[in-house]
């Protein structure tokens, strides 16, 4: 079974159960005791829970103003205001989370004991597991000015403002992208400044160590984020590998990724999605680019019972160039779901995309939902270069 569902729109210029881990900390900061008012509060007991476990799963920043506790109580305040998504809600008609909400979540609140089967590439490359950063090689040899790693680690203080100015004019995402806010235990950053080019991409193996057997209900959740900043006139590639440890355990990868593009600057995406058959793996990523800058995706997916790539670009300027090709299979009892996102404000900015999907199995389900945001002005000014591309 395919779904696919293709919105282009016009707009003027933008304007259950769970398992915590004990803490010792006696502070929560999921409350209903929230600057919201009333009509903008949703109660969802099921979310309010969840976010309360999340946040009782891992410690407190060492600093209030640090670009992490900010980013962590921002998406509280989205959380408490947002229901969990049912088949009612036109995002998710054809996605059903069910699967998830029956099930018993745990987030995973510490490093895991990891030892690395896989060859080390020849790649500076970083092993991200259950959303701790673990290992790192090759990172030392990167030019200078380069940071490849932990927010936490990180001692810079012009990056670590320039991560902070990026946080804070963030776009908000769904209910997901909020739950990954408040659940992040790090943030991996990328970062690259201007007018440096990388020969040989930053390779980013996620794995997934902990999970729950079949039948237990059991599905631990893990999520990682992020951050790749390109300054003006950068280059860098970036592949994201997502692979499930062990075997056909049941687990819950809910992962974000941010991308800005300076002025002239050029990212490569390569995203692998080959999770285990019986994990729920939702991912967002999200671009920005400036001016004359390029993205590009190249994205295979074909794990998970139940996976979705959010995928929102903005280009903020004008010759801007966003290529987006995409393979999903399902070859078994699985849905492999695509909402991607591309708003064009900007004249002769450019969008290729080439989306293929591919159902070899009765029970399986694809679902495409593309949606292109043109400003009205733009439209009426010259037209806009677009290329769009389906093959079910």
């Amino acid at each position: 079974m395919a779904a696919i569902a293709f919105t282009p729109q016009v707009q003027r210029p933008p304007l259950p159960f769970f398992s915590t881990p004990k803490s010792p900390k006696p502070k929560t900061r999921v409350s209903l005791q929230s600057p919201l008012s009333t009509s903008q509060l949703v109660y969802d007991p099921f979310v309010h829970q969840l976010a309360e476990s999340l946040d009782d799963s891992l410690p407190s920043s060492s600093s209030s103003s640090s670009p992490l506790q900010n980013l962590r109580d921002s998406s509280v305040q989205t959380v408490l205001s947002t229901p969990w998504p049912t088949r009612k809600d036109e995002p998710f008609r054809f996605t059903d989370t069910s699967f998830i909400k029956r099930s018993q979540i745990t987030p995973i609140s510490r490093p895991p004991s990891f030892d690395n089967r896989q060859e080390d590439t020849q790649f500076p490359n970083l092993d991200i597991v259950d959303g701790f950063l673990i290992n790192s090689t090759y990172i030392s040899e990167l030019p200078d000015g380069v940071y490849v790693g932990s927010l936490l680690e990180l001692s810079d203080e012009t990056i670590i403002k320039r991560v902070s100015e990026f946080l804070s004019s963030s776009a908000q995402g769904d209910l997901f992208w909020s739950i990954n806010g408040i659940g992040a235990p790090d943030l991996t950053i990328v970062y690259v400044p201007a007018g440096c080019r990388l020969d040989n991409p930053i390779c980013l193996r996620y794995f997934a160590n902990e999970g729950g057997d079949i039948g237990s209900h059991n599905l631990p959740l893990s999520n990682p984020r992020v951050l790749v900043l390109v300054e003006e006139g950068g280059e860098v590639g970036v592949v994201e590998e997502f692979v499930g440890g062990n075997g056909d355990k049941s687990y819950w990868v809910n992962s974000v990724l941010e991308v800005g593009v300076g002025v002239g600057g050029k990212v490569k995406h390569s995203y692998v999605q080959n999770q285990s058959l019986n994990a729920a793996h939702i991912k967002w990523t999200s671009v920005r680019q400036e001016s004359a800058s390029t993205y590009e995706l190249v994205e295979v997916s074909t794990g998970g019972k139940l996976s979705r790539h959010n995928l929102h670009v903005q280009q903020l300027g004008p010759d801007t160039v966003t290529e987006l090709s995409t393979l999903h299979l399902s070859a078994g009892d699985q849905t492999q779901d695509l909402h991607s996102s591309i708003v064009l404000d900007h004249p002769r900015g450019y969008s290729r995309q080439l989306h293929k999907c591919i159902v070899s199995h009765s029970d399986g389900k694809a679902v495409f939902d593309g949606n292109v945001k043109v400003n009205r002005s733009l439209l009426m000014m010259s037209s806009v270069p677009m290329e769009l591309q389906l093959v079910t």
